[in-house]
């Protein structure tokens, strides 16, 4: 009989790293708290020609049920640095280590007395995911205030520091996010047979610009305005605007708190569509033909309407909780958030997303896009 000390450790199971709380067992699993463990084990994992999965807060992941058949890092590097910028002394840049917790970084920031992150205050995750994903909330986007991102690149097997100008960012988007060409590493065949694309960049640290003021950034959003009770353009105390922020992300659902089932999510599901002109005009007119109401848009520039997708997904037939009492359903506060209100799988939660893909396509002809990293499952 074997002594308890020989049995072999049991997987990890990635349902505890995301803040849905869905995801199988990863086959290996690294705990990286400095830049040296954390590119070891890529360089490790790269050399065997296994797949590498990077998480942080897991506040934007959706891991299959199956779980990760590869290498997991999770990353808990910390460190933040105030450094001012030569011939701007109403500057800072702040270079903030990938493990740091996002809004812990938000809220320092502001009793440094530094303005720019504020109105992306309360969005749960980690540094290293704010640039791959562009976040951004209440019309600001970290694109606006990174200077440059330090990565590792597993293509070119080295360090590097990627300028703002150099990382593409976009709506939701940017260069360190999978999906073009350019962000993807792609493998021979290796032992195990070919192995999908995998990330080309690792980010190590992040810096941001920030203002030396008390003052916001002009606010730019109409339900954060009314919130503070400013007009649109003009500017709050940075600490008040936090407080405004924070106060209407919790009444959607979308601060994290261990008793609140609305909360147990990856945030918005869906990125708001921008479409041309002639598709918002027959957005309008099935809108009309449904008795939905005016059609709300936003200016995308070069012709594009952006559409907010939580009013196609309630103008669809989806409202809030819809698909209870399964654990698997529409947020109650907020229909642009997907829950696990206890017990859901992630095909639980797929099959929805699908459902409500399939409603507003069916209703308006626009195809929603996932917004969080999906692992090992499609819609």
């Amino acid at each position: 009989m074997s002594r308890a000390d020989d049995r072999p450790n049991p997987p990890v199971v990635l349902s505890d790293y995301t803040t849905l709380g869905l995801g199988g067992p990863a086959k290996t699993f690294v705990s990286a708290s400095l830049d040296d463990t954390l590119t070891a084990a890529v360089r490790s994992a790269d050399a065997a020609r296994e797949p590498v999965l990077v998480i942080g807060g897991g506040s934007n992941l959706v891991i299959a049920d199956a779980g990760f058949d590869g290498t997991v890092i999770h990353v808990n590097t910390r460190g933040v640095s105030y450094a001012p910028v030569r011939d701007a002394a109403d500057s800072v840049d702040v270079t903030v280590a990938a493990g740091e917790d996002w809004d812990d970084v938000v809220a320092a920031t502001i009793a440094e007395g530094l303005a720019g992150l504020e109105c992306l205050s309360g969005i749960p995750g980690r540094v290293g995911g704010t640039p791959v994903q562009n976040v951004g909330a209440y019309g600001h986007e970290v694109a606006e205030v990174i200077t440059q991102v330090r990565v590792y690149d597993r293509q070119e097997g080295q360090i590097r520091i990627i300028p703002n100008e150099f990382c593409t960012f976009a709506y939701r988007t940017s260069l360190f996010k999978s999906g073009r060409p350019e962000s993807l590493i792609s493998w021979p065949d290796g032992p195990s047979g070919q192995i999908p694309p995998q990330p080309r960049h690792v980010v190590l640290d992040v810096t941001f610009r920030l203002a030396r003021q008390s003052l916001s950034t002009p606010v730019k959003y109409a339900e954060l305005a009314a919130e503070l009770g400013v007009a649109m353009g003009e500017q709050a105390g940075a600490d008040e605007v936090r407080s405004a922020v924070l106060k209407i992300r919790a009444r959607k659902g979308m601060v994290l708190n261990p008793g609140d089932p609305d909360t147990r999510s990856a945030g918005s599901f869906f990125t708001n569509p921008v479409i041309s002109a002639g598709e918002f005009a027959r957005v309008e007119t099935a809108a009309a033909a449904l008795g939905a109401g005016p059609v709300p848009r936003f200016a995308a520039g070069d012709g594009f309407v952006k559409v907010p997708a939580a009013w196609l997904i309630e103008h669809s037939g989806f409202a809030k909780g819809y698909g209870a009492p399964a654990s698997a359903r529409v947020s109650s506060k907020h229909t642009l958030a997907l829950i696990n209100a206890g017990d859901a799988t992630t095909a639980d939660l797929v099959a929805l997303a699908r459902e409500i893909v399939s409603g507003v396509r069916a209703a308006y002809g626009v195809t929603l896009t996932p917004e969080p990293i999906l692992i090992g499952v499609a819609l």
